[in-house]
């Protein structure tokens, strides 16, 4: 039970990266805010960790509106206790270039990953205060690493959580407070198979395509896609006591893609 007694809030929580954090987490013991903008998916996370017999709370959270943060900590302190853990996982893509980006998909992407982790911190860090001390995970991704000439908001963004990360590590270790990245490689997600609002895919870029799932294979010299479970074991990690001289750096877990 490396998280008994911990309180965390998982945005995306939802969804498959997310959904497998806080799974696992509840069964290391820690209670678990599930925080989604949908939340008939953040509903549905919650009750497979109750039926489990974890302890979760599912709420309705969108990660660009400060006030809605506030919310989401104040019942999840209420319920569980000072917030011990945040998973920052919202995210968002669309995959076009420079050209065809508009201003509406740059905001999205840099509120919802990069504006959306930052007020996630500002929300939490009076309740880890409260609680002696806490730890930020913040998700890049291989554009955290070599952003390349794709979604030009999706590359600012994820290169965005490195200094945010980093910053975050700093301005709080006083208080007891970690913060690392972790950047995943090629997850096998409804990210990159779903056509959705908040990630768009076609038949170019869906891994649904065998080809396009082939290429994204090969390009990890492991051998294969990381599974969101793999993921989950590295925010473990990070959360535990075993990472509790890591902060501000970046764990990458994406089978060599990135060499």
């Amino acid at each position: 039970m490396k998280l008994d007694g911990n309180v965390a809030v998982i945005t995306g929580g939802g969804g498959a990266m997310g959904g497998a954090q806080a799974r696992l987490f509840a069964n290391e013991g820690a209670a678990v805010c599930v925080a989604d903008l949908f939340l008939e998916k953040a509903e549905s996370v919650a009750a497979d960790v109750v039926a489990g017999g974890g302890r979760s709370l599912a709420v309705q959270l969108d990660v660009r509106d400060a006030s809605g943060w506030s919310a989401v900590v104040d019942a999840t302190e209420s319920r569980f206790g000072p917030v011990s853990i945040l998973c920052n996982n919202a995210g968002a893509n669309f995959r076009v270039g420079f050209d065809e980006q508009t201003e509406d998909m740059w905001n999205m992407l840099i509120g919802t990953m990069l504006t959306g982790s930052f007020l996630g911190t500002k929300a939490v860090v009076p309740s880890m205060r409260r609680g002696g001390g806490g730890v930020i995970v913040n998700l890049g991704s291989l554009a955290s690493i070599r952003p390349g000439g794709g979604s030009p908001g999706y590359a600012a963004a994820k290169m965005g959580l490195v200094g945010l990360t980093r910053s975050t590590a700093l301005s709080y270790a006083a208080d007891n407070i970690r913060c690392v990245l972790v950047s995943p490689g090629h997850v096998d997600t409804p990210f990159i198979r779903a056509d959705n609002p908040y990630s768009p895919n076609s038949s170019k870029t869906s891994i649904d395509n065998p080809d396009n799932y082939e290429r994204r294979r090969k390009a990890t010299p492991l051998g294969r896609l990381q599974t969101p479970e793999d993921i989950a074991r590295a925010f473990l990690f990070v959360v535990s006591d075993d990472a509790a001289m890591v902060t501000g750096s970046m764990l990458t877990v994406d089978g060599g893609a990135a060499l």
